[in-house]
């Protein structure tokens, strides 16, 4: 699986993007939201989900500036009866961080009035996902919970805990104690704290 690709932005619309890499050149669907990130750029790095096309069986590859918006989508897509093109207007028609507030406010009449989107659909949407965005799920929560300077230092140790098997809510819980002490800690430090918590 391809989880990410870096390169010369050959074609952009607001509806899709090709990188060229090497000589090769991948198409992606976007949102709205990943085309005006990517506006006025030459090179990108962006990260990749394939879903397969319910109607006609083909892969469809979509692309997004972000791991967070990525994450989203893939949350997104989990409830039932919400498919790829809906995940894609949704975040076209709100930011990551406007769509979890929209959950966590149980904000029905804004999620109804994305295109495609009806009252049952956004009661789903709210019932199904609220939990799980106020655990962690859907985020790589480092924009959200920390400062910029130190979000890569996070992502990585979260990465990192994340693949020994801990839960993503534990994880971030833990980072939190641990920077709330130690702002500048390091990758090392913070895992080897975090593993004496967790």
């Amino acid at each position: 699986m391809i989880d990410f690709i870096s390169g010369k932005i050959a074609e952009l619309t607001p509806t899709m993007v090709v990188v060229e890499n090497n000589g090769i050149g991948y198409c992606m669907e976007i949102s709205l939201q990943t085309y005006s990130s990517l506006e006025n750029k030459e090179s990108c790095r962006i990260y990749i989900q394939k879903q397969v096309n319910q109607r006609d069986g083909t892969d469809v590859d979509y692309g997004f500036s972000s791991k967070d918006e990525r994450d989203l989508f893939r949350l997104i897509t989990s409830v039932s009866g919400m498919g790829a093109s809906s995940a894609r207007m949704i975040l076209s028609s709100m930011n990551a961080d406007e769509f979890r507030e929209t959950i966590l406010s149980e904000d029905v009449n804004r999620l109804k009035s994305v295109k495609g989107i009806g009252l049952k659909s956004a009661q789903r949407m709210i019932l199904e996902l609220k939990d799980k965005i106020v655990k962690g799920e859907g985020s790589v929560n480092t924009e959200l919970l920390f400062k910029a300077d130190n979000s890569a230092v996070v992502e990585e140790a979260t990465s990192a805990l994340i693949m020994l098997g801990f839960a993503k809510p534990n994880i971030n819980k833990a980072i939190q104690q641990i920077l709330k002490n130690k702002p500048d800690a390091k990758v090392e430090e913070i895992i080897k704290n975090a593993l004496r918590m967790l």
